[in-house]
């Protein structure tokens, strides 16, 4: 069995070091059940003279084997002629699994470094570890260099985005707000690359090749980047570094992928965007959520807070820290610097996006933006008119908080298209049926999964769609089953639903199929909500087709309002 599970090349800033590097997935089995004599040999042979390696198979050789292997790595990269070499070793959550990484300037050779790191592991149950070493830095030496690494130096401004719910928005709300003032903006997310607001390219480029085809678009001014966790991992984020970051939040989505399993393993990973940020740019972070607001430890910028809450501590300390803040103050976005007076922009009333402060996410989004705009020095009168002038529809927002009026017997009802795709994109999305549900009236959920998220995650989400909908109902996303059945995800969907009391969920194969069966049995005033993630487009026409029409502001305005009024 070979020690080596994975060689994966980093092209720029990741979460082991702020430049390209090298990741090793290792398999330490032989190293952690040696005869303690055959891993002697090896310590001493890479300069551990003095170590204990504890019996074979105890906890004490798995600690002494991370020390180790480092130790090798170093070794073999000083007979093969690098005099200084960082090494960061990391467990995972299997015992014979360990994380290695270091940087690297020569793609060729630093990879042959990791096949003879993993060399010499296989070796170690044998008798001629020695000789390994010194014959895997030969190899090392031997090897071509291999051409540098491609990180982009930006020569324009960027603000990268980055959060596990409401990237795409604040990304999209920031470079809406850039364009009001004239500014060329190429901006990259999850559904494509645009220039000045129209898309260029389709597809997802959340990952560090979108980056780099944004700041290649012809005449952009200025880059926005939604930088998503699987591009960090897996590739590393495409850029040396940035202007201005934000970090919306950090909640519970693709664990137990690429070895992120709890949440602070994930705050760790977003952290990486902030972390490259340019000692006089901004790390915009929120405030309400503690691991991001702990952030500010970890970054050289200057930190810019935002908060729903006035009297957060984050502000204090922020303020006191010499940073700057965007919160909410009796209804107004208002900007609060040490020692002056509070700078309020605009009522959340207009701002279409928030509609009217009954959006709590996208309430943090528009603090987040503005934030963000007025980190690069976007005038405040811009950025006062972006935020009146961006609107949950599908052509500002496409597939977030896209509300819409339909006909149905007797009357009309809302639908509501949101991804939704984790827990609390769910919960934001019922936050917003039931801020436009008139009383007395109904909500009807869509609910649906992706394949790859764990059963716990997906049976979460039938929970919290039965508990907060009249009726529920499943429809699948074809095209993102990444490895599972539809029959599973029915079954862990309806099992979540049933611990609250859901019976009889119905299921329809495709989102379209859903969306139809709940507006046939919404009545007037009914809010009809549907995750929707793998066809948006045909959503859309079929809302059109059936006489649905996209909500303006006022129109929005109107059912909010509708829905506060008191039951007789």
């Amino acid at each position: 069995m070979t020690s080596l599970v994975e060689l994966r090349v980093l092209e720029g800033p990741n979460l082991y070091f702020p430049r390209a590097a090298i990741k090793l997935t290792l398999d330490i089995t032989g190293l952690a059940s040696a005869p303690t004599q055959t891993v002697e040999r090896l310590a001493r042979r890479i300069g551990l003279d003095g170590a204990r390696p504890g019996e074979p198979d105890t906890g004490f050789r798995q600690r002494f084997a991370l020390r180790a292997v480092a130790r090798l790595v170093r070794a073999i990269a000083h007979e093969s002629g690098t005099q200084r070499l960082a090494v960061r070793v990391r467990p995972t959550n299997d015992a014979h699994l360990i994380v290695v990484s270091y940087p690297w300037r020569h793609r060729d050779r630093a990879q042959e470094m990791g096949r003879a790191v993993a060399d010499v592991l296989d070796s170690v149950p044998g008798e001629d570890v020695e000789q390994a070493v010194g014959h895997a830095a030969e190899r090392v030496t031997a090897s071509p260099p291999g051409e540098p690494p491609h990180t982009i130096t930006p020569q324009i401004p960027v603000v990268a985005v980055t959060g596990t719910n409401g990237k795409t928005t604040t990304s999209r709300m920031i470079a809406h707000i850039a364009r009001t003032d004239g500014t060329v903006v190429g901006w990259s997310n999850t559904d494509g690359i645009y220039l000045d607001g129209e898309q260029v390219e389709a597809g997802d480029y959340s990952g560090p090749s979108g980056a780099g085809r944004a700041l290649a678009l012809p005449g952009v001014q200025l880059a926005v980047t939604e930088t998503a966790r699987g591009g960090i991992l897996l590739k590393g984020i495409g850029l040396t570094r940035n202007d201005v970051s934000v970090v919306t939040n950090v909640s519970a989505d693709h664990l137990g992928l690429q070895g992120i399993d709890t949440l602070d393993q994930l705050a760790e990973v977003k952290a990486v965007v902030p972390r490259i940020t340019r000692r006089r740019g901004w790390a915009v972070l929120n405030g309400d959520d503690p691991r991001v607001y702990a952030m500010r430890n970890v970054v050289k910028a200057r930190p810019w807070v935002f908060s729903r809450d006035p009297n957060s501590p984050a502000i204090r300390e922020t303020l006191d820290a010499g940073g700057r803040a965007t919160t909410v103050i009796d209804g107004w976005v208002s900007v609060l610097r040490a020692r002056a007076d509070p700078d309020p922009l605009v009522q959340l009333a207009d701002v279409p996006m928030t509609l009217a402060g009954l959006s709590r996410f996208n309430v943090e989004n528009t603090l987040a933006a503005a934030s963000a705009a007025l980190a690069l020095g976007v005038p405040r009168e811009t950025v006062v008119d972006g935020m009146r002038s961006f609107r949950p529809d599908p052509e500002h927002n496409p597939g977030r908080m896209n509300f819409f009026t339909v006909p149905v017997t007797d009357g009309e009802a809302s639908v509501v298209i949101d991804l939704a795709h984790n827990e609390a994109g769910l919960e934001a999305l019922l936050e917003i049926m039931n801020g436009v549900r008139r009383p007395g009236a109904r909500l009807l959920l869509g609910l649906g999964a992706v394949g790859d998220r764990t059963d716990d995650l997906i049976g979460r989400l039938g929970e919290i769609g039965a508990m907060g909908a009249d009726v529920v109902a499943i429809g699948h996303k074809q095209r993102y089953l990444r490895g599972r059945t539809k029959a599973e995800l029915e079954r862990l969907l309806r099992e979540g639903a049933e611990r609250v009391g859901a019976t009889d969920v119905a299921a329809y194969p495709t989102e379209v199929a859903c969306l139809a069966a709940l507006v046939e049995q919404a009545g007037p005033g009914d809010v009809v909500g549907l995750m929707c993630h793998a066809e948006r487009e045909e959503v859309y026409a079929w809302i059109t087709d059936h006489g649905g029409t996209g909500d303006s502001p006022q129109r929005l305005g109107e059912k909010v309002r509708a829905a506060r009024v008191p039951v007789a």
